[in-house]
């Protein structure tokens, strides 16, 4: 028989008068651990990514530019692009990670949205992005640090559209459907994507939280026809 000066939690699993033995003993701490295993897991939150898409702002199709990607932003774009970053800022939209095309007027967007949103964005300008397919921007997605709970992605259409219109499943909800007929420029999507790494993130199982377009916000903003 062993010591009854044992702690008292593992004491009180035992009814009273009973031997405590070496077996008796063992069992007692394992029902105690998976108690505690238990309470634990209770408190725990599952800490879930949420990925959010905002295509580039109204660029200028009339600028004289060699290169696509050199393309700029056109006045009613920043405008757009400041609008937006008012309305960031107002929601407490926050993001702990920010990846970007390299292009001009991603570029531009962000400087745009910086002004209204009221700080600095310091995004990782990651090249495949630029005029990628939703399966590319896929690839960059299950590549996203896991210490990022929130990320940021900027870049264009069609591939933004496609992505969200791939992670979110058809029948998804009132903005799922305002997605389906249209991603224009300066466009915020917000996804839960129900993946706890980055990794895991899965064709149908997300869930589409915020659509905001320009004209939401101010009906001089829009329509978009690029």
């Amino acid at each position: 028989m062993l010591s009854a000066a044992m702690p008292s939690r593992l004491l009180a699993a035992f009814p009273p008068g009973v031997a405590v033995t070496r077996v008796t003993l063992d069992e007692a701490v394992a029902r105690v651990a998976a108690r505690i295993g238990a309470h634990r897991g209770r408190g725990r939150r599952r800490r879930l990514k949420t990925l959010t898409l905002l295509r580039h702002a109204k660029s200028g199709w009339d600028d004289p530019v060699a290169r696509d990607f050199d393309r700029p932003l056109n006045d009613k774009g920043r405008r757009a692009a400041q609008t937006m970053g008012r309305h960031m800022r107002d929601e407490g939209l926050v993001f702990d990670h920010i990846v970007a095309s390299p292009a001009v007027r991603v570029m531009e967007t962000l400087d745009a949205i910086a002004s209204g949103y009221g700080r600095k964005l310091e995004p990782v300008w990651e090249r495949r992005i630029y005029l990628a397919s939703a399966a590319t921007l896929l690839d960059v997605v299950h590549e996203l640090p896991d210490q990022a709970q929130r990320v940021l992605m900027v870049g264009h259409n069609p591939g933004l559209e496609d992505l969200a219109m791939l992670l979110v499943p058809f029948g998804g909800g009132a903005l799922r459907d305002r997605l389906e007929e249209k991603y224009p420029t300066a466009t915020l999507a917000e996804m839960a994507t129900g993946a706890e790494c980055w990794r895991a993130v899965a064709e149908g199982q997300a869930r589409l939280d915020r659509y905001v377009r320009p004209r939401d916000l101010d009906p001089a903003l829009g329509p978009d026809e690029r």
